[in-house]
Formats: C-alpha cells, sequence, structure tokens
C-alpha cells in the first residue's frame, strides 16, 4: 500500500522534497553552523571564529586551536563552524543530494523512470531495480563521496572581531601558535579588556 501510494505521488514527493533541500540551503546560507565551544561565552573582549573544512578532517585542528587560544586567552570568545564554499561545486553538490534521494525513493517505490533517461540507460536502470538493496546502498555511498569532493574547500580560515586575520586558502598552511599569539596581541594592541593569562607556560 505504502508503495502504491508513493509510486502514485512520486512527482509531489519530488517537489516537496525539492522544496525541502532548497529552504535548507537558504537556511544554512543566513546560519552558521557553530560547535559545542561556541556556547563558551566569555563574557566581554573579542570574538574569534573559526570556518573550517569539516570533511577534510580540520575539526581536530580547531580543537588544538581551541584548547591553546583559550589556556592563553581565557576571555575571549572562541567560535568554530563549517566553511560552505560557495560557486558552482556548492550548487553541483546539492544538485547531486536531490538527485541521489529521488533515484532511492524511486528505487524503493518501484518507480519506474526508464522512459525519462533514455534506452540508453535502461539497462543500468534495470539492474538497480533487480537489486534495490545493493543498487540504494552504492548510490547513497557514492554520491556521498563525490558530494564531499565537490565541498573539500580546504579552508581553514579565522577571523577576529569580525576581521580576517588568517586564510589557509591563501597561505597554504596553517598558522603556528606562536604566529596565532602574535596576531591576536596585534589586533588586541589598543585594548585594555584582554589580558593573556600570566599562568600560561609558552
Amino acid at each position: 500500500m505504502l508503495h502504491s501510494l508513493i509510486r502514485r505521488h512520486f512527482k509531489l514527493l519530488a517537489v516537496v522534497l525539492l522544496a525541502g533541500v532548497a529552504l535548507s540551503t537558504v537556511v544554512a546560507e543566513k546560519e552558521i553552523p557553530l560547535t559545542k565551544f561556541s556556547q563558551d561565552v566569555g563574557g566581554y573582549g573579542a570574538t574569534m571564529t573559526f570556518l573550517y573544512c569539516y570533511s577534510c578532517g580540520y575539526r581536530k585542528a580547531f580543537d588544538d586551536y581551541y584548547n591553546i587560544i583559550r589556556e592563553k586567552y581565557p576571555e575571549i570568545t572562541i567560535r568554530g563552524g563549517n566553511y560552505d564554499p560557495s560557486g558552482f561545486n556548492m550548487l553541483l553538490s546539492k544538485v547531486l543530494l536531490i538527485t541521489k534521494l529521488l533515484l532511492i525513493i524511486a528505487l524503493m517505490s518501484n518507480y519506474d523512470i526508464s522512459r525519462y533517461i533514455g534506452n540508453r540507460f535502461a539497462p543500468w536502470w534495470q539492474w538497480c531495480f533487480n537489486n534495490k538493496l545493493y543498487a540504494s546502498m552504492m548510490i547513497f555511498f557514492l554520491g556521498n563521496t563525490i558530494e564531499a569532493q565537490l565541498i573539500s574547500s580546504g579552508a581553514f580560515e579565522i577571523t577576529l572581531n569580525d576581521v580576517p586575520v588568517w586564510s589557509k586558502l591563501e597561505t597554504g598552511r596553517f598558522p603556528a601558535p606562536q604566529e596565532m599569539f602574535q596576531i591576536i596581541d596585534n589586533h588586541l594592541q589598543f585594548t585594555n579588556k584582554i589580558e593573556p593569562n600570566p599562568d600560561f607556560v609558552k
């Protein structure tokens, strides 16, 4: 019964799915996804924001910087979130996400799309139709792999009070701890609100 219901309303489901992904994209562009460390507010003083490539495995690097900065500058608020690349790659990853989900829904609902994809791909779809579970898993994981490659920006961008202070996209490397301390000191030299922790050991 569920399969027949999905088959009858497949186009409606596709439109709803497309609208949902588009809405989530708009919301994601307006809000920076923050990590758990974003809740640690220093109360007053400066705010340092890290936008990093999560799919590149840079979350650990952010954790390391968070620890050393909070140790020396405990009153600085530190925020972190995923860096979403703009442009064609981001758009293509969204299209791929929609296509992946639609193909899986079509398979699970026994909806035949061979008339839409042409005779050239009909044998491939027939194979997927005969191996629904394996084909769905293959489409899901292959789609995720391609999406991750598309949005892997290699970014590790740092701002202090909304002023860019470091860009891995421009420098090609992470800042050394002493470089980071120097950057913070230089940008905060005109204020007496932030003082280094006197017990910090270099």
